[in-house]
C-alpha cells in the first residue's frame, strides 16, 4: 500500500449515522441538544464509524516517540536524553499519559518513530536516529515522511484489528514544538513570532533562539506550502508524520481519532490538508496554550470543549477527552427516553 491508494479511498465520513445518532439523543428525556458538544462530539464518532449503535468502550492511545535535530540550535531546554526518559518511562507505565489512561479504563500504545537511544521493549518502527537539523537542510527525506505517515497508517490497522473503537494521537520528543510551529508556518502562511511558544518553559532569549531557528529553517529549506509532504519533510519530525498517518488512517479504516495538542492538531492540519474528508473522523479535545494551537484549531473549524490551558503532549488532553466521551455516551445509551416515561417530546424551535 502506498500513500496516494490510501488518499484515493478515503470517503466522507457517513452523514446517516451522525443524524441518526442526533435524533436519539432527541428522544431523550432532557431538553433538546443540552449536552452541548458532548452529543456533537458522540455524533462525529457515529459518522466516523458508519454507525449510531456507538460503543467506545476499547479505546488507546497511541504515542509516538522520537528526536528531532533542530535541539542542537538551543531551541529546548533538555537534550535527546529526555526523550528517551520518557520512552523509558512510557514502558514502565509511569508517564502522566499512563496514569491519566488507566482511570480512563484505556490503553497506551507507545511507538519508537525516530529516536535517538534505543528502549528495550519499545517498539521500534524508527525511520532513522533522529532528524536532520532543520536549520541546515532538511529533517528527512520524502521518502521518509512518507514512509513514516504510512506507518501511522497501519498503526490504525492494528489497533482495529484488535478491536479499539476509539484512539488518541499523541507525542513524546524533544524539539517538536519547534518543528510543529515551522511547519504551521508555512502552511497558514505566518510568521515564526506568531506561531512561535515557550514549549516546556523556555526564556526569553530561548524563544528568540526557536524564533530563529524557525526563521533559517524557512529560508534554507524554501518549502513549498501547496505541498504537505514537502512541507513534512523538509521542517517536520518523525512523530509529526505518524500522527498526520493516524489521522489518515482514522478516515481509511472507519475509526474515529482524537486530536490532542498543539503537536497533535498541526498533524491534523496535514492529515485533512491531504484529504479533506479526513476532518470527519477527527475529534478535537482541548486548546492548547501553544499561541499556534488556536490558529490551527480555527483552520481545521473546530471549537475544543476542553479549556484547561494543558501543554503537557503524550496525548494526556485527548485522554481527558475520553471520559467525557463516556459520560455522554452513558446518557445516550441508558438514561430514559420520553417514550419510556410516557412523555411528550420536546420540540426543536429555530428562529426564522
Amino acid at each position: 500500500m502506498n500513500l496516494k491508494t490510501v488518499l484515493s479511498a478515503i470517503q466522507p465520513a457517513n452523514r446517516q449515522a451522525y443524524d441518526a445518532c442526533i435524533e436519539r439523543f432527541h428522544q431523550i428525556a432532557k431538553p433538546v441538544g443540552s449536552l452541548g458538544k458532548l452529543e456533537t462530539l458522540l455524533a462525529m464518532i457515529a459518522g466516523a464509524s458508519g454507525s449510531a449503535e456507538i460503543d467506545i468502550r476499547k479505546k488507546c492511545v497511541m504515542v509516538y516517540c522520537a528526536d528531532n535535530g533542530v535541539i542542537a540550535q538551543g531551541v529546548a531546554q533538555s537534550s535527546h536524553k529526555v526523550t528517551t526518559t520518557i520512552a523509558q518511562s512510557l514502558m514502565r507505565r509511569t508517564t502522566s499519559v499512563d496514569a491519566m489512561a488507566k482511570a480512563a479504563g484505556a490503553d497506551v500504545f507507545p511507538v519508537n518513530m525516530g529516536m535517538i537511544d534505543l528502549v528495550e521493549g519499545m517498539p521500534d518502527r524508527s525511520i532513522a536516529r533522529g532528524t536532520g537539523d532543520i536549520t541546515c537542510g532538511p529533517a528527512m527525506s520524502r521518502a521518509q515522511a512518507e514512509q513514516a505517515i504510512l506507518t501511522g497508517i497501519e498503526m490504525v490497522r492494528l489497533r482495529k484489528e484488535q478491536g479499539y473503537q476509539l484512539i488518541a494521537a499523541g507525542e513524546g520528543g524533544i524539539g517538536n514544538t519547534t518543528t510543529s510551529s515551522a511547519v504551521v508556518a508555512v502552511l497558514l502562511h505566518k510568521q515564526p513570532e506568531a506561531v512561535t511558544g515557550r514549549g516546556s518553559g523556555l526564556s526569553d532569549e530561548g524563544l528568540a533562539r526557536k524564533q530563529n531557528a524557525i526563521t533559517r529553517a524557512i529560508e534554507v529549506n524554501r518549502p513549498d506550502h501547496d505541498d504537505v509532504l514537502d512541507v513534512l519533510s523538509k521542517l517536520g519530525g518523525f512523530d509529526l508524520c505518524a500522527m498526520t498517518g493516524t489521522f489518515l488512517g482514522g478516515a481509511f479504516y472507519g475509526i474515529p481519532i482524537i486530536v490532542d495538542g498543539f503537536i497533535s492538531a498541526t498533524a491534523a492540519l496535514c492529515a485533512v490538508m491531504l484529504h479533506p474528508d479526513v476532518k470527519g473522523y477527527l475529534l478535537p479535545s482541548h486548546m492548547t496554550a501553544e499561541p499556534a494551537g488556536k490558529l490551527v484549531m480555527e483552520q481545521l473549524g473546530f471549537s475544543p470543549i476542553l479549556h484547561g490551558e494543558m501543554r503537557l503532549g503524550e496525548g494526556t488532553g485527548a485522554v481527558a477527552l475520553m471520559s467525557l466521551l463516556d459520560l455522554s455516551a452513558a446518557v445516550y445509551h441508558h438514561a430514559a427516553t420520553f417514550e419510556s416515561l410516557g412523555m411528550e417530546a420536546y420540540k426543536t424551535w429555530k428562529s426564522n
